[in-house]
């Protein structure tokens, strides 16, 4: 210990000396410049843009912007090619510092007995450094390559030095590094190579010209082969394997990389920076053999759409739990055909959405106690300002239930339902449940909302199903109350970081119950195709599922939801161009169900009893039962629906023991007074209401000297509604339109008498409705039915 003492003091006196200040200030620096030598990235040149399914299988790359084939790096090099690449250029590479002083000087000797460079002593740890540099090979530049190469020794693994050049080893043509090449001439990733291929591969870079298909053939399978007995002889692999191994055929061209999601890869390049990645490689949450079979029914179904000039379509598939998508279809993909404008992703894309949102607002509506599942909802022509909605069918059924409006996606009463619950209110509703692109106020939209008279797009669309049917998954996990952070965005990547699960909370944008009774109607449309009784077959899947058709035929949709899966589908025209039998029904809903195929399936949500109350609820009108309705039904409805009316349409009449008549105890005496529970739908729902139900019951009329005053309600004007403005436009000949009046009258057979201003302009009996050419201006019409009652309104009639 005194001796090490000794040698401490006196190195610390030397120190102190000028030369000794000197040599220890040079050490430093040397020191310095040692750590700081390399930069802290090596490599600097672009990659390629390159996506993986959920299991590293390659779905898409593009080629870099510098022209090359270079994906990055990742993960370890495959065992396979690390054993060839180390027997072919550096046999010592697990033991030297980076340069390998045995392999130098057998270099230096080779050249100078062969008067010619013969062999050059680079370990692989001197040529990632010469990759990486890309200077002129002298030997200035060799001795810095050296230097450097112990530097990289003495900072990274060997491992990672293998993956170094493994990354950035030029492999021939335009093609850098060994997953690329892999792909290029086998169509396979590395860790799948077989021993031949992956030595043919081990000796490319040394000269990365003899992969020229028709040239130098015979040269690069000599010194494949020349490997192989290489490895054999160190007995890596043995001298079958080797001689099976020689007798497999070099690759004849380079293969197409796989695209089997391109519209996601552009979408990738698009995001990248906003993604928070690391390189320019991600792994998706896709699943490879799902997105081809997508990509397959999609091709399938363009094949006979494009016949009617129909020549976009895009699929997406989420998982619910997770939100992760499993395939993303973004169009058909047809490189060749400019024209179809296949290029554009349309997951992403703003298109009207038709009646996908109707769903939504049905569960608002049960949410808030405004209807009941079965609620009748009226269906009759509507005018609300300047806005006519019409059914697809130009039918009306006077009045149908909610969930049934919903199941046929009827336009009139799902306008008549946002005029309840505002569409003011609708628009923030939308945002939250994860719409975000309504950018404009909520008047920009008004009530067209709910018929597509906005954009969304399918990614949103199929999320906010997903957080939906996600929320009522979790009805267990957190004993009936809600997690406000089940409501969030899709994503395509494999290890995105899901929000963080918050407090529970006990209300919700919607609750279990509104959320349940929703997928419940949803379920009850018939599928295309299918016979009426499909659900009774055992091997039917069930599932909520809704369709939208955009004005003009533009867009066709179909959206599904299990408790597992989401599935989204759009049909039509980048260009928005609409096409006859474009709907969502015909072109849509056939693949979806396709798509559903493919996948497992998941059973059914379980009804959440806890968040329903038994109630009375009346037969005939859905709403809560009340003392004069004759039918009442104790059913489960959401809790909200506490809230909700009790029945408008029944009232007690009073009538004759025959019940033909109705009677009031001025005209009988009282105790011929039977009392009765009727029915009754205002004149216009009656109208459309009457001829879809024939057990329906039209009020007795009145015994003669028992009519009470006041009876103005057996009379309804249809069309146009108080206060109407309205525009007449030309017909097909050039002529100016008339406005076709129409009106309800409660009895048959009645005379209705029309006047305009005050002037008599005809007469209707049974079907009330009257054609007439109308000055522009404002106008008054009147109605007078023959027992004298009448009804008054006026209108304006527009100029354009």
């Amino acid at each position: 210990m005194s001796w090490l003492k000794t040698r401490i003091r006196r190195f610390i006196a030397f120190c102190k000396t000028p030369k000794g200040s000197v040599i220890v200030a040079s050490l430093i620096v040397l020191l310095v410049l040692f750590c700081m030598a390399l930069p802290k990235r090596l490599f600097l040149t672009p990659t390629s843009y390159v996506i993986e399914d959920k299991d590293g299988n390659l779905l898409a790359a593009s080629i870099a912007t510098d022209g090359q084939w270079r994906f990055p790096a990742a993960g370890a090099v495959p065992d396979k090619f690390a054993k060839c690449i180390v027997a072919f250029e550096d046999k010592r590479f697990y033991v030297h510092p980076g340069v390998d002083p045995i392999a130098l000087a057998r270099a230096v000797f080779q050249n100078i007995s062969g008067k010619r460079v013969v062999s050059g002593g680079s370990t692989l740890s001197m040529q990632v450094i010469r990759m990486s540099r890309n200077k002129p090979r002298t030997v200035w530049q060799k001795f810095i390559e050296a230097f450097l190469a112990v530097r990289l020794e003495a900072g990274y693994r060997k491992s990672s030095i293998l993956r170094l050049y493994s990354a950035n080893a030029p492999f021939g043509s335009n093609v850098v590094g060994l997953d690329a090449a892999a792909w290029r001439y086998f169509g396979r990733p590395p860790k799948q190579l077989s021993w031949a291929e992956t030595a043919m591969l081990a000796v490319l870079p040394n000269a990365p010209s003899l992969i020229h298909p028709g040239r130098n053939r015979t040269v690069l399978l000599a010194k494949r082969n020349a490997l192989l007995d290489r490895l054999a002889s160190m007995g890596t692999i043995d001298s079958s394997t080797a001689d099976l191994a020689k007798l497999e055929p070099l690759p004849d061209k380079p293969h197409p990389l796989p695209r089997v999601a391109p519209h996601l890869l552009e979408r990738f390049k698009k995001e990248y920076s906003q993604l928070g990645v690391a390189q320019t490689r991600i792994r998706t949450s896709l699943d490879a053999e799902l997105q081809q079979q997508v990509v397959n029914i999609i091709d399938r179904y363009h094949r006979n759409l494009s016949a009617n000039g129909i020549h976009n379509a895009a699929a997406l598939v989420l998982e619910v739990e997770t939100g992760k998508a499993l395939a993303y279809v973004g169009n058909v993909h047809t490189p060749r055909s400019d024209e179809s404008e296949n290029q554009v992703d349309m997951i992403t894309s703003l298109r009207s959405p038709g009646s996908t949102l109707k769903p939504l607002l049905y569960a608002a509506m049960l949410t808030d106690g405004l209807i009941l599942p079965h609620t009748l909802i009226p269906d009759i022509p509507t005018q609300i300002g300047g806005y006519m909605p019409q059914n697809y069918d130009l039918g009306y059924d006077g009045a149908i239930p909610a969930s049934r409006a919903l199941s046929r996606s009827l336009n009139i009463p799902a306008v008549k339902m946002l005029q309840q619950y505002k569409y003011q209110r609708f628009h923030p509703y939308l945002k939250r449940v994860g719409i975000h692109s309504l950018t404009r106020p909520a008047d920009f939209y008004g009530l067209s909302m709910i018929l597509g008279g906005c954009e969304v797009t399918p990614w949103e669309l199929a999320g906010t199903y997903a957080s939906m049917a996600r929320t009522l998954n979790h009805y267990e996990r957190y004993h009936a109350n809600y997690n406000p952070a089940d409501y969030h965005a899709p994503t395509y990547l494999k290890n995105d970081a899901q929000s963080p699960e918050k407090g529970t909370e006990r209300a919700s944008i919607i609750d279990h119950a509104s959320l349940y009774f929703t997928f419940q109607a949803m379920n009850e449309v018939m599928r295309p195709g299918e016979e009426t009784l499909w659900e009774q077959f055992g091997s039917s899947k069930k599932i909520a599922w809704k369709t939208g058709t955009s004005f003009g035929f533009r867009d066709g949709w179909a959206v599904g939801l299990t408790p597992a899966h989401v599935v989204c589908v759009w049909v039509g025209n980048a260009d928005g161009e609409g096409r006859p039998g474009l709907t969502g029904i015909e072109t849509a809903a056939p693949i979806l169900f396709d798509i559903f195929d493919l996948l497992p399936a998941s059973g059914w949500f379980p009804a959440p009893l806890d968040r329903m109350v038994q109630t009375a609820v009346c037969r005939e009108s859905g709403y809560l039962a009340g003392p004069d309705c004759p039918h009442a039904d104790t059913v489960y409805i959401p809790v909200p629906g506490h809230r909700s009316a009790v029945c408008p349409f029944h009232q007690t009449i009073h009538t004759n023991p025959e019940g033909t008549l109705q009677v009031t105890a001025d005209c009988i005496p009282p105790d011929q007074l039977v009392s009765a529970k009727w029915f009754v739908l205002p004149p216009a729902m009656e109208y459309y209401y009457k001829p879809r139900h024939s057990n329906y019951r039209e009020l007795p009329p009145f015994a003669p000297g028992c009519q009470p005053g006041g009876e103005s309600r057996v009379m309804e004007m249809i069309y146009p509604k108080d206060n109407a403005r309205i525009y007449i436009p030309q017909e097909i000949d050039g002529q100016r339109g008339r406005v076709i009046f129409n009106a309800a009258h409660r009895k048959d057979g009645t005379r209705i008498y029309w006047h305009l201003d005050d002037t008599f302009v005809g007469e209707t009996q049974t079907f009330h409705q009257l054609a007439l050419d109308i000055p522009t201006g404002p106008h008054r019409i009147t109605l007078v039915d023959d027992k004298g009652v009448r009804i008054s309104q006026r209108f304006e009639i527009l100029q354009k």
